[in-house]
């Protein structure tokens, strides 16, 4: 019997638990699966170990639990190889999909774009020492070497909007001017304190006032500053709900060009999973 014949009995919450995702989630992949593969296997080819459906729950499960490929391929039966072969399958075939793509930066400055207030955020995610040109990916933060996501959340909807990649050690406010976002005037954004200096570059932004070593704040200002924290707290429970699949939040070993496709998929599928 596939795996999946005996978790489609499982109760929603549980299925979710498991897999990261609802069980609607799960059946719009599996039919975008099933459509690419029966339009390039019509005839020939040799029929695969796995259905269609484990395939995309030994995909889930990689991403969730962040597992080897030998640890997947002993739970189903295959080699290593054909376990690598089949999560990227999957992975390539959802992204180029589009249902589960981003919007992207260029719809912030489209005359019908209706993001009102959007919120910024970095994160980091761990990976592996490298073996070449470490200093860039060495962020300081537990000494540890990361790759850094900007993040851009609308605050009506709670959906990801865009995100950009860098290196550990880009500081936020240049990552930000490094993905050269711009916005409409009449866009309120909301940052951390991270992003001193971004009125320079959009007017209309909102940021807690930073402490100095010499002036400590005032009761009015500490007051504003948990009102914008108040505000920008849907964003850390994005970036919370994105790292739910372990493969971002645990040290990454994987080659890193394929970490951009990753975190898009994941974000897309909380996007989606905002709208059922």
């Amino acid at each position: 019997m596939d795996k999946y014949e005996t978790l489609k009995g499982y109760k929603d919450g549980k299925f979710r638990r498991i897999t990261g995702v609802k069980r609607e989630t799960f059946a719009k992949m599996a039919s975008i699966l099933w459509e690419a593969y029966m339009a390039k296997h019509t005839r020939r080819g040799r029929k695969p170990k796995l259905s269609i459906e484990d395939m995309l729950l030994a995909t889930l499960e990689y991403l969730r639990e962040y597992r080897t490929y030998a640890h997947i391929a002993a739970s189903y039966g295959i080699h290593e190889s054909n376990a690598c072969r089949t999560i990227h399958w999957v992975e390539n075939i959802l992204i180029k999909d589009g249902t589960f793509s981003l919007p992207g930066r260029k719809v912030l400055l489209k005359d019908d774009s209706e993001y009102v207030f959007l919120l910024i955020d970095a994160t980091e995610s761990p990976i592996e020492r490298p073996k070449k040109k470490q200093r860039r990916y060495y962020s300081g933060k537990k000494k540890r070497h990361t790759i850094k996501t900007l993040v851009v959340v609308d605050k009506t909807t709670g959906e990801i909007v865009c995100i950009f990649f860098a290196y550990g050690k880009v500081h936020d406010f240049k990552l930000f001017k490094e993905s050269k976002m711009v916005f409409k005037p009449e866009t309120m954004v909301g940052t951390d304190s991270g992003f001193q200096g971004i009125k320079k570059f959009h007017l209309n932004s909102l940021l807690p006032k930073k402490r100095t070593k010499n002036n400590s704040l005032k009761k009015e200002e500490k007051k504003r500053n948990r009102q914008i924290a108040s505000m920008r707290v849907l964003n850390e429970h994005i970036i919370g709900r994105i790292k739910r699949f372990r493969i971002l939040a645990e040290r990454y070993r994987n080659r890193r060009k394929r970490f951009a496709l990753r975190f898009s998929l994941i974000a897309g599928i909380c996007n989606y999973e905002m709208r059922i």
